[in-house]
């Protein structure tokens, strides 16, 4: 299966999203607390997907545009979202179909981990944020690299594969692995102040089946890394 082309697997992908402990109990949440009230601000959903993260906004209040660059995903955030949203098929890394100080706020589930140099991105969100707005960044964890991958050097900005299950299929994924100081020197190069760094735990709410044993009795478990940043 593809490593790069989400629309290959972009039915499995999306019935994931809508209910694993990981995307609907763990990074959805997360991306929500840390943007706040979003009532009437202008958001920029970055690699949107099946649009969940972009319905959650939208019904919370906010004016909403995304993009993607796997044309089922926009098929299916279209579907989802009809005329609420304006959503088309764009790519991170590169120009985007957005005017300077578009958006009060961007947000970025997972997906710059698939890029090897996040300057040229960065700077594009930039350019489409107004002064002051805010950029919020899910990507993985970077200790689960050398964790999963033994003997593999943590400093090192490295492509690597790892085998995931999508609704019960068996998918490879490609990202990029970036030691934590690459990725805070990158946002801070682009023009952005760092205002938190978390790793949240999972919500409360996600039901006992989704949450496999072993962490069943904790709060808090490490995948994702999530940044909030603001425009200088």
């Amino acid at each position: 299966m593809s490593v790069s082309n989400y629309d290959h697997f972009a039915v499995d992908y999306a019935m994931e999203n809508e209910s694993s402990l990981l995307n609907a109990y763990y990074e959805r949440p997360a991306m929500l607390e840390l943007l706040g009230d979003v009532h009437d601000r202008r958001i920029l959903d970055m690699g949107c997907g099946a649009g969940a993260l972009s319905e959650q906004l939208i019904k919370r209040g906010a004016s909403v545009s995304g993009f993607d660059a796997s044309k089922a995903m926009v098929e299916f955030a279209r579907n989802r979202l009809g005329k609420s949203a304006d959503i088309t098929v764009a790519r991170l890394g590169e120009t985007l179909p957005y005017a300077e100080d578009s958006f009060d706020d961007a947000v970025a589930s997972l997906v710059f981990h698939y890029l090897e140099d996040w300057t040229e991105a960065l700077q594009e969100v930039r350019r489409v944020l107004r002064p002051g707005g805010r950029l919020i960044i899910s990507v993985n964890h970077p200790i689960l690299y050398p964790w999963n991958h033994r003997g593999m050097d943590y400093f090192k900005v490295t492509r690597y594969t790892d085998e995931v299950s999508l609704n019960g299929q068996s998918m490879e994924l490609t990202y990029w692995h970036h030691p934590l100081h690459v990725t805070t020197s990158a946002f801070i190069d682009a023009g952005f102040s760092i205002e938190r760094i978390w790793e949240p735990p999972y919500s409360k709410d996600a039901p006992v089946k989704v949450v496999p044993e072993p962490l069943r009795d904790r709060d808090a478990f490490l995948s994702f890394i999530f940044f909030s940043l603001r425009v200088n």
